[in-house]
């Protein structure tokens, strides 16, 4: 199989924080709900995150802080022993083939069920997901939350920042907080989930201090280089309405600029869209950039390349893609050698748990194999 080398600023190195990366090609971090039932990491997660540790950055699944911040069934946590220790074997795994990881710290807020945690979720105010949640037996109403006490908000920012040390002790480089998604940072930020009169509610200069007081703990736990944020303006998954995204964003970046963070993660950027060049141009640190593909249209062709190296035109220092790292184990050497790209094979693979649509995915080396093989056969 005749291949060429494909010339493009997504294989050049660069830095992030305290991290020299070899491409500025991450691994987004992808919900997949494949530890066990007490969020330990298992055999099957060792595997595919050292699978695709030729990723510049790997940042791993989002990962409770508490117990009652889990979100679905099989979601990894990382404040138990076992936990941590779970997810040192992945970390061995991944740094033993080259990689590198974070950790995506992400609490869920009002995105929660008892049946999942054995606990009502909490979250800004008590206004309930709109929509059923995924249980152990299946899809379930949604439950209202327990609005958060000024003493629930203190405990929930140093969990944390626990939290991150945890990570760092299982052998994170890092930790990304999640404030995106609809998750419980991003709660606090949306004028429709956080209907607070307090000092953490009301005008947008209150709703984002949630977010800058965990940030700055987390920082301030293992160090800003070892920190980014994921914000996701605008978007409206899990009943999200933020009210003014532009003034939330600016003050958001404004609060967290002096901190010389490791970067900001830009969730579904678009070069094109007003809160591209909003972000790009108030962030004074490395931004990585997601770009938009139309989820849950099927992948491009090119598994995104070309909008990744338009975002990289527009200012983005390095490109987060999920689905095409899910499908690609050796997602870097197929962009580099103009090689075809696995398809992403249905979203019930994604989620459904075992090895299938997780791990078993081809590499080419594999691939070339296989049709040696058949054609041996034949």
């Amino acid at each position: 199989m005749t291949q060429t080398t494909v010339n493009s600023a997504l294989f050049a190195p660069t830095r992030l924080g305290s991290l020299d990366l070899p491409n500025r090609l991450v691994m987004a971090p992808l919900t997949r709900n494949r530890a066990g039932a007490d969020g330990v990491p298992g055999d099957l997660m060792v595997t595919q995150y050292a699978q695709r540790a030729s990723a510049g950055l790997i940042i791993a699944e989002g990962t409770t802080p508490n117990a009652v911040g889990q979100t679905y069934p099989n979601i990894p946590g990382i404040h138990s022993a076992a936990q941590t220790a779970g997810w040192r074997r992945v970390t061995d795994a991944v740094r033993a083939a080259g990689g590198r990881m974070f950790l995506q710290l992400q609490h869920g807020g009002r995105v929660g069920h008892p049946d999942n945690s054995g606990l009502t979720p909490v979250a800004p105010s008590p206004v309930a997901l709109p929509e059923t949640i995924h249980t152990p037996t299946g899809r379930r109403p949604s439950v209202v939350p327990r609005a958060m006490t000024v003493e629930d908000i203190h405990a929930t920012v140093a969990d944390f920042a626990q939290a991150a040390r945890n990570a760092v002790d299982a052998g994170f480089a890092g930790v990304e907080v999640h404030a995106a998604n609809g998750m419980l940072v991003h709660q606090f930020l949306a004028e429709n989930t956080n209907r607070r009169d307090d000092a953490y509610g009301g005008p947008v200069s209150r709703r984002v201090r949630f977010a800058v007081e965990v940030t700055r703990a987390v920082a301030d736990a293992i160090g800003a280089e070892r920190t980014g944020l994921r914000i996701s303006p605008a978007n409206t998954v899990n009943g999200i309405e933020e009210g003014d995204t532009t003034r939330i964003y600016t003050e958001l970046i404004a609060a967290l600029a002096d901190l010389d963070l490791a970067y900001l993660h830009l969730e579904l950027a678009d070069p094109d869209q007003p809160v591209f060049a909003l972000v790009r141009a108030n962030w004074p640190g490395p931004l990585m950039a997601n770009p938009n593909l139309g989820w849950p249209a099927p992948l491009p062709a090119d598994g995104g390349r070309s909008a990744a190296e338009r975002l990289l035109t527009a200012g983005a220092d390095v490109i987060a893609l999920g689905r095409a790292f899910l499908a690609n184990p050796d997602l870097v050497e197929r962009l580099r050698s103009g090689a075809p790209l696995n398809a992403v094979r249905d979203e019930y693979t994604m989620y459904v748990g075992g090895p299938t649509g997780y791990t078993d995915y081809p590499t080419l080396n594999e691939t070339a194999d296989r049709l040696l093989g058949a054609g041996r056969a034949a």
